[in-house]
């Protein structure tokens, strides 16, 4: 099957039905972030690090990768910058043009597959801002060598991704409180799965999942030609038993090397 474009009409899905993740900043948050008080985010809670971003966003050229539903994209172009966002739902990208529209914004959406980057051309963009959202690709390493390709060298990488841990135990049993261990990484939502369930979650349109390992989200990026510079993590904001233990997130700046 091809599960890019299941995961396209399951984010359209998530769409239609209100889900956390594609509903866009309020006009408030625009008009903050046009006089400076600015922020994003890259995981669950915790903002972006405003050091981590050049001291100036004006006329910076920025990808939101696999970040459309109109959160970062439109902070960053209220904040002056140049910003494309790209993302594999279409409907998530109609939320950032919607808010560019309200608030009388400059952005360009593009719709894609973050794995291929091929809209674009090699060393055009000075920063890309990655939030959560390569646990939906099967191989993340080909994520990391498209960042790298078209950002500048020297470029800045802001990425957020999951924690590995957070998929080795049985997420029903977890959201009722029990961590039960019963995945391996790497695996995929639907390796848990009889034929018959696979036919199930797919005709319901939720979206697949991948678990990667840190050596794929972290090795990935340095093999792709980048340093790591920076690193925090994060989690549910306590409203999952695994924020007793550990942090579930983890957000890296990285900088891509000249060559």
């Amino acid at each position: 099957m091809d599960t890019t474009q299941h995961n396209s009409n399951a984010w359209d899905k998530k769409v239609e039905e209100g889900a956390a993740y594609t509903k866009p900043v309020s006009s408030d948050v625009i008009e903050k972030s046009k006089a400076g008080e600015w922020e994003v985010t890259v995981t669950t809670e915790k903002s972006v690090p405003r050091n981590w971003f050049p001291a100036s966003l004006k006329g910076l050229k920025i990808l939101c990768l696999a970040s459309g539903g109109g959160q970062q994209a439109p902070v960053l172009a209220a904040a002056g910058a140049d910003v494309t966002v790209t993302d594999i739902s279409n409907k998530q990208l109609e939320q950032d043009e919607e808010v560019a529209k309200r608030d009388q914004l400059t952005l360009k959406t593009v719709q894609g597959d973050m794995s291929d980057l091929g809209d674009f051309d090699d060393e055009y963009f000075d920063l890309i801002v990655h939030p959560v959202s390569n646990l939906f690709v099967k191989d993340v390493r080909p994520v990391w060598r498209e960042a790298s390709r078209v950002l500048k060298n020297n470029g800045i990488l802001i990425s957020g991704f999951t924690n590995p841990l957070l998929w080795i135990f049985d997420d029903s049993q977890e959201r009722k409180g029990i961590l039960d261990v019963k995945h391996p990484v790497p695996s995929s939502t639907l390796d848990y799965m009889s034929e018959e369930d696979v036919q199930d979650f797919i005709n319901s349109d939720q979206t697949i999942e991948y678990a990667h390992t840190l050596e794929d989200q972290l090795q990935g990026q340095i093999d792709a030609g980048f340093v790591i510079s920076g690193f925090y993590e994060d989690d549910f904001g306590g409203t999952r038993v695994l924020d007793k233990y550990i942090k579930t997130f983890m957000a890296t700046r990285a900088i891509k090397l000249v060559r």
